[in-house]
C-alpha cells in the first residue's frame, strides 16, 4: 500500500482544467484540450510529485450552474485515461462522491485503475455537498454521513478480498492489500472517518486543531501507530520564478528558496502531504510552473 515515508514531505496537485467551477478555473481552461491536460500531468510526473488528483460530480443544478459550472469530468474515466500517459506518478481521486454508486462498484474502477497503472491509485473519498445532486440520483442527502460511515466498510472490504459474499471480482489491485483510502473534509465527522483510514485530506489549509483531533481519533481507533497522510492545501497559488503579469489574485512567487520558506512557515508541523496549485495565463505555462515547482521548490520542503 502506497505511504509516505517517515518525516518526510510530499506533494501533489488538484489539475485544472477537469473541474472549470468559476469560482476558481482561470478564464484560459475554457478553450483548453485533452492533450493540454496530460501535458500539465506529465509535467508532475517526471518532476517529483506524489499525486495528481481530479474531482467528483456527475450533475449540477441549474441554480448553482453559474458558480460551480457544468464541466466536471467524469473522476475515474479522467485518472484512467491520466494513467496511461505517465508512469511514477500517483492518481488521487479528491474527492470521489462514493455514497453515489453502489460501493462494488466503485470498487470495481478503483480496483481496475490500480491494476491497470501499476498500483498509483489513491482512493480519496468524500460525503458530498449539492443536496439536488443527490435528489437527483435517488440517495438521502441528510443521511449522506451514515451512509458514507456504511459504504466506506463495504468499499474497503471489496478493494481488498476477492469475494465478497461469495461474489468474487477480478482483477484485483496491484497494491496490497488495496489501495490506500484518503477521507476529505474537515468537519469532526469527516476527521474521524479519516483516523480510521490511512489519509486525510482537509478542505483548505489544515490546522493545528484539527490534527490533534484527528490523532486523538486514531489513537482511539488504535491506529495510533500506524502512518497516516495528513494533508494541508497551500494558500494562496504559486508562482516560481517572477510573474510575467498581474496575477488574478495574490501568490507566493520569487525564488524557490523564497517560496520554500513561505509555505513550511504556514504548515503545522505534522503534515506530510501538501497540495499546490498554480496561476498561469495559459496550460504550457502552468505546465511549465508544474515542472519548476517540483524541481526547484519541492527539493527543498524539509524540516
Amino acid at each position: 500500500m502506497l505511504e509516505i515515508s517517515e518525516g518526510s514531505i510530499v506533494y501533489g496537485t488538484q489539475l485544472p482544467i477537469q473541474s472549470q467551477s468559476s469560482l476558481y478555473a482561470a478564464a484560459w481552461e475554457s478553450s483548453a484540450t485533452p492533450g493540454d491536460l496530460l501535458e500539465i500531468a506529465r509535467a508532475a510526473d517526471r518532476s517529483g510529485y506524489f499525486y495528481v488528483a481530479v474531482c467528483d460530480h456527475v450533475v449540477i443544478p441549474r441554480d448553482k450552474a453559474a458558480a460551480m459550472g457544468l464541466w466536471w469530468q467524469d473522476c475515474l474515466t479522467t485518472l484512467g485515461f491520466l494513467a496511461s500517459a505517465t508512469t511514477n506518478v500517483n492518481l488521487l481521486s479528491h474527492v470521489y462522491v462514493l455514497s453515489y454508486r453502489h460501493p462494488l462498484v466503485a470498487a470495481k474502477g478503483f480496483e481496475t485503475l490500480d491494476h491497470l497503472s501499476g498500483g498509483r491509485a489513491i482512493a480519496g473519498i468524500g460525503a458530498g455537498h449539492v443536496e439536488a445532486e443527490f435528489d437527483t440520483l435517488g440517495v438521502s442527502f441528510a443521511e449522506r454521513g451514515a451512509l458514507l460511515d456504511r459504504d466506506l466498510l463495504a468499499f474497503a472490504d471489496a478493494l481488498e478480498n476477492t469475494y465478497v459474499d461469495d461474489m468474487g471480482s477480478l482483477p484485483r489491485p496491484a497494491q496490497s492489500p488495496r489501495p490506500p483510502i484518503w477521507v476529505g473534509g474537515s468537519s469532526r465527522p469527516a476527521i474521524r472517518r479519516a483516523a480510521r483510514n490511512e489519509g486525510w485530506l482537509p478542505q483548505g489549509p489544515a490546522t493545528q486543531e484539527s490534527i490533534d483531533y484527528l490523532l486523538a481519533q486514531r489513537d482511539a481507533v488504535g491506529r495510533g501507530n500506524e502512518p497516516i497522510a495528513i494533508g494541508h492545501v497551500v494558500i494562496p497559488y504559486i508562482y516560481v520564478g517572477t510573474p510575467k503579469g498581474e496575477r488574478r489574485q495574490p501568490c507566493y512567487s520569487g525564488s524557490p528558496e523564497q517560496i520554500a520558506e513561505a509555505i513550511l512557515a504556514e504548515t503545522p508541523l505534522a503534515v506530510n502531504q501538501l497540495q499546490v496549485k498554480f496561476d498561469t495565463d495559459s496550460a504550457a505555462e502552468y505546465a511549465e510552473q508544474v515542472e519548476a515547482f517540483g524541481t526547484q521548490v519541492g527539493p527543498l520542503l524539509a524540516r
